[in-house]
């Protein structure tokens, strides 16, 4: 054991832990005695175990900001790093994990984007966009209807079936008026077609769909109709019994469903119109074949001239003209003479009613191919029938 200074360049004597013996040989006897410098020694050691231990907690706070943070900001990174300076911890590791900050255009957050939202009213619709729908977007409502277009940018929302629906209407039409000078069987096909689309139509332009029991049940009414028609000579009375007993069971229908009072009056009144429209179609059936082909050929023609890209007065108004005209014409080819001028004129006023139920109110292109096409015919039964019997 040496008396040399501490190696620690500060000047203090080392102390071994060995207390000094007494006179008399006895250990511990003796009160210690301060070796010199030791005091200071104790506050260097204090000074030390303090700063230690400020520095681990900067560190925990480091570690807690960094966990907190997500490491968003390099440069607080960087500033806890530069300034831990402890002798029992190794600095090394904390710088090389510190990787220089990167450009503030790459760590940046990206600017917020808001979801894309539905075609505004400033922003009309392409105009080569022949489906009817506008572009997808990201909130969810991918398609904007032709209907909901117009209401966007002020217009009215009643939207007319077009030229292609007319057409059909036409074409039916004009099968109706070929197949009645066939007879009542020929009649028949195009009749049966002109009720199924009728019935389906109806239920779509009040926006009940699929409901296919409800389509089912006025398109059986419509067939029920048509056999008792055949069966009783044509009487008008197999139209108005079977659309009595259709009624009935309609509401007998509707009063064993479960849904909900309101829900339940509602497919009440959509059943019983369906079924009505399809059974009052078999009127041409129930009608004279020359009234038929006179009334029929009435409403294909109006429907093309109500179709035409006219004013809606004046395309009314050319559509009654011409559907009077057409009635004299075809009316002078059969029994009927120019009385069926008249004929006409009625067929094609009741035309252009069912041509407005179908555009009422946001139809869809559904609408348009089906109640757009069989309600002008429909509509024009009930009338075909009565003027054809007062007219002949």
């Amino acid at each position: 054991m040496t008396d040399q200074p501490y190696d620690g360049g500060n000047g203090y004597d080392r102390y071994d832990g060995h207390e000094p013996y007494g006179s008399d040989g006895s250990h511990g006897q003796q009160s210690r005695q301060p070796w010199p410098g030791q005091e200071q020694h104790q506050q260097y050691q204090q000074h030390q175990q303090y700063e230690q231990h400020q520095q681990y907690q900067q560190h925990q706070q480091y570690q807690q900001h960094q966990q907190y943070q997500g490491y968003d900001d390099p440069h607080a990174a960087q500033q806890y790093t530069q300034q831990w300076q402890g002798q029992t911890w190794e600095t090394r590791t904390q710088q090389a994990v510190s990787a220089p900050a990167a450009p503030a255009a790459e760590t940046a957050y990206p600017p917020q984007q808001g979801y894309a939202t539905p075609q505004a009213a400033a922003e009309p619709a392409d105009p080569g966009d022949d489906t009817g729908y506008g572009p997808a977007t990201l909130a969810g409502n991918s398609r904007v209807t032709d209907a909901q277009r117009a209401r966007a940018e002020g217009r009215s929302p009643i939207i007319d079936p077009g030229m292609q629906p007319a057409a059909l209407t036409a074409l039916l039409g004009l099968l109706l008026a070929g197949a009645a000078t066939a007879g009542p069987y020929a009649l028949l096909v195009p009749l049966v077609v002109l009720q199924a689309v009728t019935a389906a139509g109806w239920f779509r332009l009040n926006g009940m769909w699929p409901a296919r029991q409800g389509i089912a049940l006025g398109f059986a009414g419509a067939l029920v109709a048509d056999a008792a028609l055949l069966v009783s000579d044509r009487s008008p009375a197999a139209i108005l019994g079977t659309l009595g007993v259709w009624v009935l069971l309609a509401l007998v229908l509707q009063l064993r469903s479960h849904a909900d009072p309101d829900e339940r009056m509602y497919g009440l009144m959509a059943i019983v119109t369906a079924a009505a429209l399809a059974i009052a179609a078999g009127g041409y059936l129930a009608a004279d074949a020359d009234a038929v082909t006179v009334g029929a050929v009435a409403v294909a023609v109006a429907a093309v001239a109500r179709a035409l890209p006219l004013p809606t007065a004046m395309s009314v108004a050319v559509a009654l003209v011409v559907g009077a005209g057409a009635g004299a014409a075809a009316g002078v080819m059969t029994g009927l003479g120019t009385s069926g001028a008249v004929l006409g004129a009625g067929a094609a006023a009741c035309a252009l009613i069912g041509h407005r139920a179908a555009a009422y109110d946001y139809p869809s292109r559904f609408v348009h191919f089906t109640a757009g096409v069989a309600l002008p015919l429909a509509a024009a039964a009930p009338v075909v029938y009565v003027l054809g019997r007062a007219l002949a």
